[in-house]
């Protein structure tokens, strides 16, 4: 079909717009990798708009070499991994029930969920639950006291519920159980959705710093991002950073900052591309239902 000049002015304009969005998306990560790179000079004195000035390796062999940054990083790998396979379980365990019709009291229960989306408790008497519960400055704080979200239960089984009945019942008439029929049967059709509640699952315990921050005081259990909170806000760095502040080194606390900031965020970078074609098919067909 013939393009009109109407529909050309409006494709030059929205890819235009587009353009700004992705720049402005990029912007931050182009700076951030540059100055990480740049001499202490260049980055202090502001010389580090968009590209590096005076390309060095300096602040990335200084922040690989230290202990403190690859136990920190350890720790965000174990409470991404292990966190986000708790949320899927109890995630899944949630949704599938709701999901069926047969379910007593549903609307009682579906309700009481919803709720803790509109109402918190708030920050106080979280951290004295956790307190009673003997979890403080435990790994089991993070992982079991972000077991799940109600957003993503009623997301998940809004997809269980566009799943036919036909095929449950097929299954009951082979001789199933309601195990069997989640594992064989829903499990498998609901990927898409899966793929992409874990990965927001992911980025929010990869990204999660507060209640790390106040549950936490251990150094040797700190994420990375509370790490870079430290490096950030309240500049508690050791005797060794402390010296960096020397723009004639190769490395400086500035650049040193960028530099595990940018660490930090390689293996988002990594997975996002590879689960994104999950996004539209997951969340959309998750939430055709109300």
């Amino acid at each position: 079909m013939k393009t009109s000049n109407t529909e050309k002015i409006f494709y030059a304009i929205n890819y235009f717009l587009l353009f700004l969005v992705g720049m402005v998306t990029l912007y931050p990560f182009i700076y951030v990798l540059s100055a990480s790179v740049s001499s202490p000079d260049a980055v202090i004195t502001g010389k580090v708009l968009l590209l590096p000035k005076d390309i060095t390796w300096g602040a990335y062999k200084k922040v690989l070499s230290q202990n403190e940054i690859w136990t920190a990083y350890g720790n965000t790998f174990y409470y991404t991994l292990i966190g986000t396979a708790v949320n899927i379980l109890f995630t899944i365990c949630g949704a599938y029930p709701l999901a069926k019709k047969r379910l007593r009291a549903k609307s009682f229960i579906s309700f009481f969920i919803v709720f803790t989306m509109w109402f918190d408790a708030g920050i106080i008497p979280f951290y004295l639950n956790i307190k009673d519960l003997h979890l403080l400055d435990t790994r089991m704080a993070i992982i079991l006291g972000f077991a799940c979200q109600a957003f993503y239960i009623i997301l998940l089984r809004n997809f269980f519920e566009a799943i036919p009945d036909a095929l449950e019942e097929s299954g009951r008439c082979d001789g199933a159980n309601d195990l069997q029929i989640l594992i064989k049967i829903y499990l498998p059709l609901a990927k898409p959705a899966l793929a992409t509640i874990a990965l927001f699952y992911a980025v929010e315990r990869w990204n999660g710093y507060f209640w790390a921050m106040v549950l936490l005081k251990d150094d040797k259990k700190i994420p990375l991002q509370v790490l870079l909170k430290k490096l950030i806000v309240e500049a508690n760095v050791s005797d060794e950073y402390a010296t960096m502040a020397n723009i004639s080194t190769a490395y400086s606390k500035e650049t040193i900052i960028y530099a595990t900031i940018f660490i930090s965020i390689i293996p988002m970078l990594i997975v996002y591309p590879y689960i994104q074609k999950y996004f539209v098919k997951g969340v959309m067909v998750g939430a055709v239902k109300g």
